[in-house]
């Protein structure tokens, strides 16, 4: 979280970086979120620090989550995926769906909508 002087007393006001904000809107999905509103807000993420990344995907507690978040960084091949550190970072066992009657990703094991190419592209 990080903090700046808001209005005309300089109240302070909390806001999640941009790579927390992104947790937290995958967090929703699918049920208040659209996981193709969450590829659209990730392919706008090529900008990402991969240290603050990493320890958010350290402390991540939702497999999910996780899981859909490398995904969808893979799919808009972000450059600062590569300098990850996945070491330590627990993706969890077996398989996990988003979308019923979509397509497994091969390395994360989670089903997204076999149409998300059509929709943001």
């Amino acid at each position: 979280m990080q903090q700046t002087a808001w209005g005309a007393w300089d109240w302070w006001l909390l806001y999640a970086s941009n790579e927390r904000a992104m947790f937290e809107v995958l967090q929703d999905v699918p049920a208040k979120e659209s996981i193709y509103e969450a590829d659209v807000l990730m392919q706008g993420l090529g900008n990402l620090r991969p240290a603050r990344v990493t320890t958010l995907l350290k402390a991540c507690a939702s497999v999910k989550v996780k899981r859909l978040f490398l995904a969808l960084a893979e799919r808009h091949q972000h450059q600062w995926l590569a300098h990850l550190d996945l070491a330590e970072v627990d993706l969890g066992k077996g398989k996990r769906m988003l979308a019923p009657g979509g397509k497994l990703h091969p390395k994360y094991l989670i089903t997204l909508p076999a149409d998300l190419d059509d929709h943001t592209r």
